[in-house]
């Protein structure tokens, strides 16, 4: 089962950080909610235990999606790469040319579009 780091999950059902945990889930994959923003100790998203940083999770992830702000994800960018996290998944609203030129001078994959739509759902299902 692949581990997905959902960045910028959300405890807000109607935003597109929390409709990807869900889709995720949904799928198969095992979810790992990170909020670089605002994650506290002891937070949870649809059950799951958040963290503040893809560095502070246990284990192998196997892929990341964006759903943050672009200055949010330039600062992010080198601890997915420090994680080895090769994979990175940049849904719209999340790119800028600063963030994907650092992905792309670490090595990671990039797919540039919604990552709910590219698992074969849709956000609309997930209201």
């Amino acid at each position: 089962m692949k581990v997905v780091a959902v960045i910028g999950a959300s405890q807000d059902p109607r935003k597109f950080g929390n409709k990807a945990v869900r889709a995720f889930r949904y799928r198969g994959y095992e979810v790992v909610p990170v909020n670089p923003i605002c994650a506290a100790a002891n937070d949870t998203i649809e059950g799951l235990s958040t963290y503040a940083s893809v560095l502070d999770v246990p284990g192998a992830v196997d892929l990341a999606t964006l759903y943050v702000p672009p200055e949010v994800g330039e600062r992010v960018v080198p601890e997915i790469a420090q994680k080895h996290i090769r994979e990175l998944w940049v849904n719209p609203g999340a790119e800028s040319a600063a963030l994907l030129e650092r992905a792309t001078e670490l090595g990671l994959h990039l797919t540039l579009q919604c990552s709910i739509v590219a698992i074969g759902e849709s956000p609309a299902d997930y209201e």
